[in-house]
């Protein structure tokens, strides 16, 4: 069935502002909240939704040791990395590749990996992420800077979506850890660190991850990650992870934690 979700209306703070993509995808989610009279707007694309996630012909996963510190709290509940938690709106900076001066590194994970040909997608949405207020254990103001934290990208849906490829490496074949992955988002590190200390990480939000991945993921998500060592799925370059849920998927990036700009042409777009 195809479900269209209309324009939400979410005050910050509010419970609904970290509302799931599925439990949006009703056929009656027209939903509006406000708060001190103020709304703020987030428009949810129109999904093509299936019941369950089609698994990938071919794929199969495997895991590598993650070394600690992990999260001590739940990872679904993590804000580095579950994004969902810190949460976005929709900024009004251009949606298209932009130039900043500086160094850039020449290894950092290139995005256009994240399809299966290798392309320049069209730039549906740009977000702003929320900050984390860390003493509090709650949402702060949206990032001051830069001003794009999250982008969305045009998607076809079921299309399926890789990881993108870096000059990393964790070892023995592969390129990222998951960190964190649920039913419509995968968070991915570049490092064999269960933490966004150091390196790149990874969020890709409306991907209906593999269910043979998220059930790895699932199997070993259950014990101590915070103090031992622990296994994790491991993902190889450009190998599939998911299918995009509908027209758009919303991807962020950290380096050593910080939320990078991720329209920046010589960070992730050096093709183009």
């Amino acid at each position: 069935m195809v479900l269209t979700v209309g324009l939400l209306a979410i005050a910050p703070g509010h419970p609904a502002a970290g509302i799931s993509l599925a439990a949006l995808a009703q056929p009656s989610a027209t939903t509006s909240f406000s708060a001190t009279g103020t709304q703020y707007y987030m428009h949810m694309p129109t999904v093509a939704h299936t019941e369950g996630c089609q698994p990938i012909p071919g794929e199969s996963y495997t895991t590598q040791t993650a070394y600690p510190p992990g999260p001590h709290i739940p990872a679904e509940a993590h804000p580095d990395l579950n994004l969902a938690v810190q949460g976005w709106v929709p900024s009004s900076a251009p949606r298209q590749l932009v130039d900043y001066a500086g160094s850039h590194d020449a290894n950092a994970p290139q995005f256009h990996g994240l399809f299966a040909q290798g392309r320049l997608p069209t730039f549906a949405n740009a977000y702003q992420v929320y900050s984390w207020a860390w003493a509090h254990m709650r949402r702060g103001p949206l990032t001051a800077w830069p001003p794009v934290t999250a982008l969305g990208l045009r998607t076809t849906p079921g299309e399926i979506l890789h990881v993108p490829d870096s000059g990393y490496s964790i070892g023995n074949g592969y390129a990222v850890l998951v960190l964190y992955a649920s039913d419509e988002r995968i968070t991915l590190k570049y490092t064999r660190e269960d933490n966004v200390v150091s390196g790149y990480t990874f969020h890709v939000d409306g991907v209906c991850v593999e269910p043979s991945l998220l059930a790895l993921y699932q199997a070993n998500n259950r014990g101590e990650r915070f103090a031992q060592p622990h296994p994790l799925p491991a993902l190889r370059s450009r190998q599939a992870l998911g299918r995009a849920i509908g027209n758009e998927v919303v991807i962020a990036i950290r380096d050593t934690g910080t939320l990078m700009d991720p329209r920046s042409r010589l960070d992730w777009w050096r093709a183009y």
